[in-house]
């Protein structure tokens, strides 16, 4: 047995070198501690926050939006239930899988669905189709497993109600684009909400538009809930009365069906506009949940131009009706009397100049009464010619022609009422009378919306107030407790003496009652109404040609116009249709158009009888 001897130089190096070892794993440990301090205590508040995320995820719930309805309270524009399909991205293990089951089955736009993905957080719900059939919601349920973080949801969805009625009043929504949510800073709005684009749906946005709400979930490692934490119901938003007219309007747009053009209806005593149709137009309903580029394609490009407000963008010729303006400034400046004639031969002289009047032969002896019923032309370039353009400028205007109403609806266009001064400025040029001939009956440059027509009739009608029209009649909210009311508001009163208003009014009589008036096609059995044609020129042919309409090209051919009121002694309703190159007169295309609605307004509201 061999005893070894303690070494006291071997213990010194085993301790030396175990000097640094000991140093490290110090360090390592001090090392350890520093990170565990900074994730528990610096970014703790963080990470905890992001492991509750992992385990409970806010869903956002859609808000309820006001609905839009006719001013005896018909449901025009409501809200229903829609299956709507989206994805978590950080939920789906395998991508590929998943779309190569959705792609062919919902048609989905692969380009656009990654664009959408690349530009959300991957914890975001990304819509990628909203209001999917019932046969697609029994294919995503059976193939639920197969489909982690593919979620559906049901939300309200915005229904019109009768697909393209008023669209134009309406409007339509639409995904809220990054310059709105930028312009709209942090009011509540996300990426993929549907937001107000056009007319009243824009307009009061902010008061359709109810709050969002909330639910808490919990979820498991692969997105799928496991049971709600908690919940904060949305809030509706406020319902938009309107001075419309359901059934006046319904009429209305089945009349204009396979037509171009547009009707505006007022009551012309407050300037409520009971009707207004534009043709072609467009369902609402297409915009949803999102248009299609093929459709949104095919809708902007359409010559028609079917997302155009005809009665409120729409700039035509007045036409024949422009006479009535003629004939009140040629008795209130003095120039003609209720007997002054001038002989019609069929066409009038000016230098050079031959003016025709529509009637080939010529009326005959024709006073301001008869030249109005018949719609003499001959009579009014005599008062033309003698009025001056600048006088008729200055009655056209007070009658509100020519510049825009200030209705309640975006984009309306102002028309054009020329003068002297106008085409010095614009074009530079001067007046000639010959262009005085033409404006004294609505040609040349003149240009009107029908909107103004049907104001300017209804100034006949109600003996001389120019009412602002409007379309919103009050807003509620959803207990029907009134927000707002919204109160008629004049323009001005139009001072035209009685004996000049009472001639007008009787001649428009006769227009519509007198067996030569230009308007009987509008004649009611046991109803008065009024009422002026107009046919106004697009391009100007040759007599022959004109005679030969079918051979007209369809862009060429005349505008119909008819504007009136009824009854005639306590008017309740104003009319102007206009038919966009109808190829006939107004007393053909548009009088028998007005007759149909005046009588379903009289059928719907009754005249009350005599005691």
């Amino acid at each position: 047995m061999v005893i070894e001897r303690y070494n006291p130089e071997f213990t010194e190096d085993i301790k030396g070198r175990m000097k640094p070892l000991t140093i490290i794993i110090m360090i390592s440990f001090l090392i350890l501690l520093l990170r565990l301090w900074y994730l528990q205590i610096v970014k703790g508040e963080s990470f905890r926050y992001l492991s509750d995320n992992n385990r409970i995820r806010m869903i956002s719930l859609s808000d309820y939006r006001g609905k839009i309805l006719d001013r005896n309270k018909k449901t025009i524009v409501s809200i229903r239930p829609s299956f709507d399909l989206y994805i978590i991205p950080e939920d789906i293990k395998d991508m590929e899988e998943v779309f190569s089951l959705l792609y062919p089955r919902l048609g989905l736009d692969k380009d656009e669905l990654e664009r959408k993905i690349k530009s959300s957080p991957p914890f975001k719900h990304i819509l990628i189709k909203g209001d999917i059939s019932r046969e697609d919601v029994a294919f995503i349920m059976e193939h639920n497993l197969d489909l982690t973080g593919v979620l559906l949801k049901i939300e309200p969805m915005r229904s019109y109600e009768y697909n393209d009625l008023a669209s134009h009043i309406i409007g339509y929504l639409g995904e809220i684009t990054r310059e709105q949510l930028k312009k709209r800073g942090n009011t509540g709005y996300d990426l993929g909400d549907f937001v107000g684009q056009y007319s009243l749906e824009e307009i009061y946005e902010d008061l359709l538009r109810g709050e969002k709400g909330g639910r808490g979930i919990e979820v498991d490692a692969s997105g799928r809930e496991l049971r709600v934490i908690g919940e904060v119901k949305p809030k509706a938003g406020h319902n938009l009365i309107l001075t419309i007219d359901l059934g006046i309007q319904m009429i209305a747009d089945r009349l204009m069906e396979g037509k171009v053009g547009s009707i505006v209806v007022m009551d012309p005593n407050n300037g409520e506009v009971l009707a207004m149709v534009s043709r072609p137009s467009f369902d609402p309903n297409l915009f949803a949940r999102g248009v299609s580029e093929s459709n949104w394609s095919a809708l902007i490009k359409d010559p028609r131009h079917p997302i155009q407000n005809r009665a409120i963008e729409g700039q035509y010729p007045p036409g024949s009706i422009y006479k009535i303006v003629t004939a009140i400034a040629g008795l209130e400046e003095g120039v003609i009397t209720r007997d002054t004639t001038f002989n019609c031969p069929g066409f009038y002289n000016l230098g050079r100049g031959i003016y025709r009047c529509w009637k080939k032969g010529g009326h005959g002896s024709m006073d301001v009464y008869q030249a109005l019923v018949q719609s003499c032309d001959v009579f009014f370039y005599n008062i033309g010619y003698r009025v001056g353009i600048d006088a008729l400028k200055r009655y056209a205007l007070d009658f509100g022609l020519g510049r825009p109403t200030s209705i309640d609806l975006e984009h309306e266009k102002g028309g054009l009422i020329p003068s002297t001064e106008w085409k010095k400025n614009v074009r530079g040029e001067p007046w000639f009378i010959g262009e005085t001939i033409s404006a004294s009956i609505g040609q040349g440059y003149n240009m009107v919306t029908p909107i103004q027509m049907a104001n300017m009739i209804a100034v006949i009608a109600n003996g001389g107030t120019l009412w602002r029209p409007y379309i919103l009649k009050r807003i509620e909210d959803i207990n029907g407790m009134i927000i707002k009311e919204v109160n008629p508001d004049i323009i001005k009163e139009i001072h035209i003496t009685p004996k000049t208003l009472n001639i007008i009014r009787k001649a428009l009589l006769d227009v519509v009652a007198d067996k030569n008036g230009t308007g009987k096609l509008a004649y009611i059995e046991g109803i008065d109404v009024a009422g002026k044609t107009g046919t106004a020129q697009v391009v100007r042919f040759k007599r022959e040609r004109d005679e030969e309409k079918k051979e007209i090209p369809f862009e060429f051919r005349d505008h119909g116009w008819f504007i009136s009121f009824a009854p005639f002694d306590k008017p309740q309703i104003a009319i102007a249709v206009l038919v966009e190159h109808g190829g006939e007169s107004g007393g053909r295309s548009a009088a028998p158009i007005a007759k149909e609605i005046i009588k379903e307004y009289f059928r719907l509201y009754p005249i009350p009888k005599p005691d």
